[in-house]
């Protein structure tokens, strides 16, 4: 007889891996919608023309309507509900299913792998949040460059305390982590204030625009060696299981962030 645990865990992966569909296919959509909207040879007049399901629609991109439209469609919900189902299943599969262990094999308890994952969501966060409002904004390859190093000081720093599933598992929740508080604590946030500015009568802070899709910019860049991180699980020999696990990590973000300009224009 299956048990209750593993339609739970089967039911929220489920979840996890719908909701993540949604939320990535619409910032890989905008993004590229975004790159149209700039090669004014192919899309003349600031308008992109898309051909989809048998019908046939014509896009336009302002700054901030005036006045407002009675119905404004925000895309937030996906983020929050893919990390949410996310930690419920590091909770199922990890931490109360006895796959948190230490680098010698002894099982970690729910409370010290609970912990350690906290404190590697908020830490990674902060770190990551204060590099990208400090000036250092103005410099986008350095500071790519420096979270490039970051992640991969991560990787090394957790595959020596637990084993490299556990370890590979713990970044991509960190990552994750990263992605939902770009949506929640940057972007919507700044979406709210210039709709807050137009009621008002006041024109629009563009930085906040800049930086709301600068955000939307470094999730397209985060989620390749998430999902890298993901179906590590599948591939033990090949990824978590070597000796070096970190450097095979490093590897496979540098070629997956090479192809995301070449991805984001088709």
């Amino acid at each position: 007889m299956v048990e209750w645990s593993e339609w739970a865990g089967m039911i929220t992966r489920w979840a996890h891996i719908f909701a993540g569909i949604l939320w990535i296919g619409q910032t890989w959509y905008f993004t590229w919608l975004d790159l149209q909207f700039e090669d004014h040879e192919a899309n003349p007049g600031g308008r992109v023309w898309m051909v989809h399901s048998g019908g046939f629609y014509l896009v336009d991109k302002i700054k901030v309507p005036s006045p407002m439209p009675r119905t404004l469609h925000w895309f937030r919900w996906e983020a929050l509900m893919t990390f949410i189902t996310g930690v419920i299943l590091l909770y199922l599969v990890y931490f109360s299913g006895g796959l948190m262990v230490d680098v010698a094999g002894n099982e970690m308890s729910p409370g010290a792998g609970l912990g350690l994952a906290a404190a590697a969501m908020v830490l990674g966060w902060l770190v990551y949040d204060l590099l990208w409002i400090s000036p250092l904004e103005k410099f986008p390859r350095a500071g790519a460059a420096i979270c490039y190093v970051l992640m991969v000081g991560l990787a090394w720093f957790l595959a020596q305390r637990v084993s490299g599933r556990a370890a590979f598992l713990l970044v991509a929740a960190v990552l994750g982590a990263i992605m939902v508080n770009n949506v929640w604590a940057r972007i919507i946030p700044a979406q709210r204030a210039m709709i807050a500015d137009r009621i008002a009568g006041r024109e629009p802070d563009p930085r906040l625009a800049e930086r709301a899709k600068g955000r939307s910019k470094h999730n397209t860049f985060i989620i390749m060696p998430v999902l890298f991180l993901m179906i590590s699980n599948h591939f033990p020999t090949a990824t978590y299981g070597v000796e070096n696990n970190w450097a095979v990590f490093a590897v496979v973000t540098l070629l997956s962030w090479a192809l995301v300009p070449i991805l984001r224009r088709r």
